[in-house]
């Protein structure tokens, strides 16, 4: 039923772009049989679209001039943005990459010349790339069975790995799936409460013949956003003080260092900048901190001066050590 309708809005596009084809002409372009296009044409008359047949020496068939598909009413500006090219990555994962290729083909090939070109351009001007540098692989075996319980809306049984160790299976009501950047979350109802499951946790899946109903007022991605902030506020928070030399104003945030900064004071007497620092924990702090070495004190809190001071002490007595035994 799906490949008619699609096969129906293409007919529709082809009509308007090229104003009149032959059954012949639809056939050929759409890999069907005439006889299939006769019975779409008489599909779409009884749907209310105004195709007609044109019984002059030419034949074929048309749209009414003043009807227009809203597809084609996006202006020049707004065609690329369906060609902005999804990561391969994250198609190949729930099996839509052949299908992302064919449905932008297809569409090329209804477009305008200069349309068509832009569109084709744009794999050229933007690339998204969602993988961290670091990255591991992430396993997405599962990924295609939960993709088939959040289309058919059926319950689904999985085996989920927590955090503790532990295997647990739980009967969930798929809504819907997530990518943050390479990693994939299942967002489900689980006895009347919405949780977020990692997939590469879930050990196994198994899809029941038991259908639910998908709560009218869920938005995935409203639900997504206040989930992410919601998360961000729980975290756990550190804050430091430090003063920083000013040779490291550009470098407090290359990539693998993500603490939240702030400017207290852009120059004391000596130059240099009083920054507040918030990490999740001390050891994160200890790490960061350490890694500027001498471009780099710690003023608040006096534990954690203490602490980066004493591992300063114990990393020259250890080199020191190791030097006397030569």
């Amino acid at each position: 039923m799906r490949v008619r309708a699609d096969r129906l809005i293409s007919i529709l596009l082809l009509l308007q772009a090229n104003k009149r084809m032959t059954t012949s002409e639809l056939a050929d372009h759409l890999g069907v049989s005439e006889r299939t296009i006769h019975r779409d044409m008489v599909a779409l008359s009884s749907a209310g679209f105004p195709v007609y047949a044109d019984r002059d020496k030419h034949g074929g068939w048309g749209l009414l001039e003043d009807y227009q598909t809203n597809v084609t009413k996006l202006n020049q500006s707004e065609f690329p943005v369906l060609f902005l090219p999804v990561p391969t990555k994250l198609l190949q994962n729930v099996g839509m990459e052949k299908d992302a290729q064919l449905a932008q083909l297809k569409l090329l090939d209804i477009l305008p010349k200069k349309l068509r070109t832009d569109a084709e351009n744009i794999s050229q001007r933007i690339y998204l790339d969602t993988a961290g540098w670091h990255a591991a692989s992430e396993e997405t075996t599962f990924l295609s069975s939960l993709l088939k319980a959040v289309w058919e809306k059926r319950q689904a049984v999985i085996h989920y790995l927590r955090g503790d160790g532990q295997t647990r299976e739980r009967t969930v009501n798929p809504l819907g799936l997530v990518a943050k950047g390479s990693v994939w979350y299942l967002v489900a109802l689980v006895d009347e409460e919405i949780r977020t499951y990692r997939v590469n946790r879930i050990k196994e899946v198994k899809i029941t013949q038991e259908s639910f109903v998908r709560p009218e007022s869920f938005h995935l991605a409203e639900f997504w956003e206040r989930s992410s902030r919601d998360f961000l506020e729980r975290l756990p928070k550190y804050p430091v003080v430090v003063r920083a030399h000013p040779d490291l104003r550009e470098k407090l945030n290359y990539p693998g260092r993500y603490p939240m900064i702030h400017v207290l004071r852009e120059s004391d007497e000596q130059g240099w900048m009083e920054l507040s620092l918030t990490f999740q924990i001390e050891t994160e702090a200890c790490a960061y901190i350490m890694g500027f070495g001498n471009r780099m004190e710690v003023l608040q809190p006096p534990e954690l001066r203490e602490k980066v001071s004493k591992m300063a002490q114990d990393i020259v007595a250890l080199y020191a050590e190791r030097d006397n035994r030569r």
